[in-house]
């Protein structure tokens, strides 16, 4: 196991609950433990926060890039590579061999399958199947976001071609 500079482990997590007042929240007590499994490295300023109940968990083989801090009770599969910036919600679930790439934000709950693909800058809501490549805000399907997205960059030139066959003139 290779831990970097700055890493905590075992942290608290940000649970937090309403007050018996009403005007804040209170701390909710994290009781639960961190388990690195064999060859897991984690990069410099990263940290791995204690479960609330039960162990958050990085599996065997597993890659973890600078500044990547791990919230309470996920679980992070086998020989994932994951890059810089990635940040977790709580009880996050990630399957064995999953790619995440660079500075994507996922949602608290939310279960990654085995061997997805994230692409990076992507903001996962939603759970993802095995398998898949999710790409983009919110992250969709990538055989339906690529599509997409070269059709957008064809619009201006759609919408001078409507023009002109409107007779509309355009600003």
């Amino acid at each position: 196991m290779i831990l970097n500079q700055n890493v905590p482990i075992g942290a608290d997590g940000f649970g937090r609950r309403p007050a018996a007042d009403g005007k804040r929240s209170g701390k909710s007590p994290h009781l639960g433990v961190v388990i690195l499994q064999d060859d897991v490295e984690i990069g410099a300023n990263s940290c791995v926060d204690r479960g609330k109940f039960r162990a958050t968990v990085v599996g065997e083989g597993t890659n973890i890039d600078n500044l990547c801090p791990i919230a309470h009770n996920c679980r992070i599969g086998r020989y994932c590579v994951i890059a810089g910036l990635t940040v977790w919600g709580g009880s996050v679930t990630i399957g064995d061999g999953a790619r995440v790439g660079g500075a994507v934000a996922i949602a608290e709950q939310a279960q990654i399958g085995n061997g997805v693909k994230i692409g990076g800058k992507s903001g996962v809501i939603r759970d993802i199947p095995d398998g898949k490549t999710y790409l983009g805000l919110p992250a969709t399907d990538g055989t339906q976001t690529l599509p997409q997205w070269a059709a957008i960059r064809k619009l201006p030139g759609w919408m001078k071609r409507v023009s002109r066959l409107a007779g509309i003139q355009q600003v």
